[in-house]
């Protein structure tokens, strides 16, 4: 007899009735009930959706420009509580409703590209989140489940870090704590340190939360210890980071002057006129050697500009070059210039440098950026894509990567070049420190996103660096914030957006290193691999249990 479902459906159904003709349910009458499945799927999920986003939104005011850095905690408490129980597919749904308005918030700065460039950048983060909803669910029933959900905070980050095209790390936990009582553990275990502790704090108040909620349903004394201690536990890893020491003192130090000269206008379109923005800073740099002359300031021992603050490449264009050499000489010290230089041998790329211009020998040692931010200074599939996508026409070259670190000697310090969005990578600052730079210098240009809070977002980034690393960080901006981070993370002087000016200051020089900068990228990788390690043990015990029930059930 043959098998199948045909013939167990109809053992089941009996014969038909004489002359009765059997139904068939066609994909007409199938929709109907699908459809009223997911609307009923729909009406249950609202509520804890809705509360996803809310928390997503309390997520992104976490975050500077609005500093509000307690959200953090509450809205890893609230994703804590919304996956907990659930199932993988649920817990992914739940992820994405809460990461899709975290970074529509944290990233509406790029709708000075255009809003398909935040929502399509927005979207791409969020999966990354949806693996860390789907990872919660399932960690969830474990014991311990907020020390798995803590670390896997940290896989997400990590993951978001490194893809695609060398990641975008924006919006990791540790860069909305740092101005905490969270930020002094960055110099112990840098910022995925600061993030687990943040995340563990969050997920231990949700934990306190679930024992809260059992003691209202009579949960008894065992109810009330629970709660205790997790919310114990929680105040606890949130002030750990104060017990840190953060070193500071300094073994040197020396004199610089930070030169903003401001750019023609904010946007896409802000280099204005050729020469303007390399005349706007060669000018504010002579008037600082008139304030010099006349005592009216001291004397620095080098002076720092910003990225792309020599809008031609000096060495293609004479006028450039000369505006350069006047501007040095008439301040006397060495300058670290931003320019963009074209490629010796590859027609069509370009150098993004920071370079060394000595008063008496000109320029001198120099470094590229080596990560060249994709579609903003690099279009992958160039060819392909910019006939999808006309507006990657504006970036007209490709910028070519660097291949060392930024460790050069500018007078008489040992500095460490980062520019722009690099600071927002830990290996690429780390390896900066480990070669030996006594200070740090962020040289950016931020104008295109200037007053969108991205301006704030980064010179948050230096601060925690500056903890991490026990370094002095100088932040030189075209048009702002233009700032001095001393190695306890304190904002010492800054210059505000699209304003002309001149930071003098002392800074410190530092050859101690910090246990952050021993250990690298240690800590982080072990902390995702527990993550992805708990979700396995997850599905394992999962399955065990279902075992089972159907061994109980025979």
């Amino acid at each position: 007899m043959p098998s199948g479902s045909d013939t167990t459906a109809e053992a089941v159904r009996g014969p038909a009735p004489a002359g009765a003709v059997p139904s068939t349910v066609t994909g007409a009458d199938r929709r109907p009930g699908r459809a009223r499945r997911l609307a009923t799927l729909a009406r249950r999920e609202a509520p804890r959706t809705a509360l996803a986003a809310v928390a997503g939104v309390a997520l992104g005011l976490a975050f500077p420009p609005y500093d509000l850095w307690p959200l953090s905690l509450v809205a890893v408490a609230a994703l804590s509580l919304l996956t907990r129980g659930r199932r993988a597919r649920q817990g992914a749904w739940t992820g994405f409703a809460f990461g899709l308005p975290f970074f529509l918030i944290l990233l509406k700065w790029l709708h000075v590209v255009g809003w398909d460039a935040v929502v399509g950048l927005s979207v791409a983060e969020t999966l990354f989140v949806v693996l860390l909803g789907a990872g919660l669910a399932l960690t969830s029933r474990l014991p311990a489940w907020p020390l798995w959900t803590a670390c896997l905070w940290v896989a997400q980050e990590w993951a978001r870090d490194r893809l695609p095209f060398g990641g975008f790390p924006w919006g990791r936990l540790a860069f909305a704590n740092t101005g905490s009582p969270f930020t002094p553990l960055a110099a112990l275990g840098g910022a995925p340190l600061v993030t687990f502790a943040v995340a563990l704090a969050g997920a231990l108040l949700a934990a306190s939360a679930t024992a809260l909620w059992g003691l209202r349903r009579g949960g008894g004394p065992r109810a009330v210890v629970r709660t205790m201690e997790a919310f114990g536990l929680a105040a606890a890893v949130t002030v750990a980071g104060l017990a840190v020491p953060v070193p500071t003192k300094a073994d040197d130090s020396v004199q610089i002057a930070v030169v903003q000269g401001n750019v023609q206008q904010a946007g896409m379109d802000f280099l204005g006129r050729p020469m303007k923005i390399l005349d706007n800073h060669a000018t504010a740099t002579e008037k600082l050697a008139d304030d010099v002359r006349h005592h009216r300031v001291p004397k620095p021992d080098l002076v720092i500009w910003p990225e792309n603050s020599s809008d031609l490449d000096p060495f293609q264009f004479p006028q450039a070059y000369d505006r350069i050499d006047q501007a040095v000489k008439a301040i006397g010290v060495p300058v670290l210039v931003g320019a963009l230089v074209d490629h010796p041998t590859k027609p069509g790329y370009v150098f993004n440098e920071g370079i060394v211009w000595d008063p008496r020998t000109g320029p001198g040692a120099s470094y590229t950026k080596q990560h060249p931010v994709p579609f903003g200074e690099y279009v992958p599939f160039r060819e392909q894509l910019s006939k999808i996508i006309t507006r990657f026409q504006r970036v007209p070259r490709d910028f070519y990567p660097g291949d060392h670190t930024g460790l050069l000697k500018v007078g008489p310090a040992k500095l460490g070049d980062v520019i722009c969005f690099e600071v927002a990578y830990d290996e690429i600052v780390h390896d900066t420190v480990g070669a030996g730079a006594r200070a740090l210098v962020i040289q950016t240009n931020n104008a295109t996103y200037g007053r969108t809070g991205q301006p704030e977002q980064q010179l948050a980034m230096s601060k925690l660096r500056a903890v991490e690393h026990g370094r002095a960080v100088v932040t030189a901006a075209t048009s702002g914030i233009s700032a001095v981070v001393a190695p306890d993370g304190t904002v010492t002087h800054q210059i505000p957006e699209f304003t002309q000016g001149v930071v003098s200051a002392r800074i410190p020089l530092r050859d101690e290193t910090t246990l952050a900068d021993r250990v690298g990228a240690a800590p982080e990788w072990l902390l995702a691999i527990v993550g992805l390690l708990s979700c396995g043990a997850a599905v394992i015990v999962g399955r065990r249990g279902r075992t089972k029930d159907e061994k109980g059930q025979q």
